[in-house]
């Protein structure tokens, strides 16, 4: 990244423990009221026809979820929207089924589990609720999944000059995955990033690569979601626009870097 990117923040949508959606959020990381955590209650997907309702997991669920809320208060169109999808790894409790068939003795599985173990499920379901037939790529880069999927959306805004909508999600593992990769609860994000100011956007973002670490929170239960759940790395910057706060953020990302983002609040 040999120069800055940059990008309007014109809609936000959140689902997590305790918080279910992007106005309660809003509300915990601004300070007016206290985080409480508790279980992410994902809600059933009436975008979709019945039979793909009943195919889809958890994770498909949170990723459209948070994609449809940021579109709907960015007052978008969804089919018209070119879409980054970034997962740390999935959909576990599939991936949990699929292993389990297979160390017994009849391993046949089922079509549904087998297309829901691509890491683009979640892309190839929002086609299908949405209609839309704009370019949508799906990417992991571990506890960097949320700094690397929103790197490639400012790096399309930058190329095509259109809006692109960011959907990073993670959620728990199933047992004995989960004592390998501890992730404790559900956690995902939408942003939909714009070329220009919008009436109603949010923040401006500046985006480069640094070496500093990665910035904390000060409420203990919400750093403990921050550092246990990748897409929740997205916390500090949400905080920022919440509290409508300019200043410099820092992201987790690769191994002695971190995402640098400079926020510029509109109101």
């Amino acid at each position: 990244m040999s120069a800055p990117l940059g990008a309007w923040v014109e809609g936000l949508g959140l689902l997590g423990p305790g918080l279910p959606d992007w106005p309660t959020a809003e509300r915990v990381l601004a300070g007016e009221t206290s985080y409480e955590p508790g279980p992410t209650v994902i809600p059933p997907l009436e975008c979709l026809p019945p039979a793909e309702r009943r195919r889809t997991g958890r994770v498909v669920r949170l990723a459209l979820t948070v994609g449809l809320e940021a579109v709907r208060r960015a007052g978008a169109d969804a089919a018209a929207l070119p879409a980054v999808f970034s997962s740390s790894g999935g959909d576990g409790e599939n991936c949990h089924e699929i292993c389990q068939v297979l160390a017994g003795a009849d391993r046949q599985i089922s079509p549904t589990r087998f297309h829901n173990s691509v890491h683009n499920a979640a892309s190839g379901y929002w086609g299908i609720a949405t209609g839309s037939s704009a370019a949508c790529n799906a990417l992991c880069a571990h506890d960097a999944s949320f700094a690397a999927g929103l790197i490639e959306c400012l790096a399309q805004l930058r190329v095509d000059e259109t809006p692109v909508l960011l959907i990073a999600y993670d959620a728990d593992y199933p047992e004995p995955m989960r004592s390998a990769r501890p992730i404790p609860a559900a956690f995902g994000v939408a942003l939909l990033l714009a070329p220009a100011a919008g009436p109603g956007s949010l923040a401006r973002l500046t985006a480069r690569l640094g070496a500093a670490p990665a910035e904390t929170l000060s409420d203990p239960r919400l750093e403990a979601l921050r550092s246990a759940v990748p897409a929740a790395r997205s916390l500090p910057l949400l905080r920022r626009v919440a509290r409508a706060e300019g200043g410099s953020v820092l992201i987790d990302y690769l191994e002695h870097r971190c995402l640098e983002l400079t926020v510029s609040p509109c109101h």
